[in-house]
């Protein structure tokens, strides 16, 4: 699913986050592995679940040197709006152009009750401290996989 392949370098992207951050993978090289998960639309059931699975783990995911990245093409104003709601522990990055999904393969042709569109397959990425992809999950379910990612990252420590 992913153009990127287990063992590859990504390349480095950048785009604006929660928190007046703006993301570049290049700035946590050396210093964090990454998790990076792209989800389809804020303040959704199964989006909000998956986001507040991951806030629940974060201290954990931070104690492992790894920092948690929440992707979508929703804007800014509604990434903030969602992390304050929601009480997220970690940002959100903003792509609405959808550069970055395609970069990782996730802005795909998906199909709802017959009808065909375009958006974003719930995926997960685990990136090392060197920039090296060691790990993707694609067409998550959402129950347990904060806990099967923690389980990963562990591995790499």
């Amino acid at each position: 699913m992913s153009n990127l392949k287990i063992g590859d370098t990504v390349p480095n992207f950048e785009a604006p986050a929660t928190s007046d951050l703006h993301f570049k993978l290049s700035d946590f090289k050396g210093k964090s592995n990454l998790v990076i998960y792209f989800y389809p639309k804020d303040s959704t059931t199964g989006c909000t679940i998956e986001g507040n699975d991951f806030s629940a783990l974060h201290k954990t995911f931070k104690s492992l040197d790894t920092e948690i990245f929440g992707i979508s093409k929703d804007s800014m104003k509604r990434h903030d709006n969602f992390k304050n709601k929601q009480g997220f522990t970690f940002d959100l990055i903003s792509d609405i152009d959808t550069e970055i999904c395609e970069l990782f393969g996730t802005w795909q042709l998906k199909k709802t009750f017959g009808k065909e569109y375009m958006g974003i397959v719930r995926s997960t990425f685990l990136i090392d401290k060197d920039g090296v992809l060691q790990q993707s999950w694609d067409k998550v379910k959402v129950k347990g996989h904060a806990d099967e990612v923690l389980e990963a990252v562990k591995s790499l420590n």
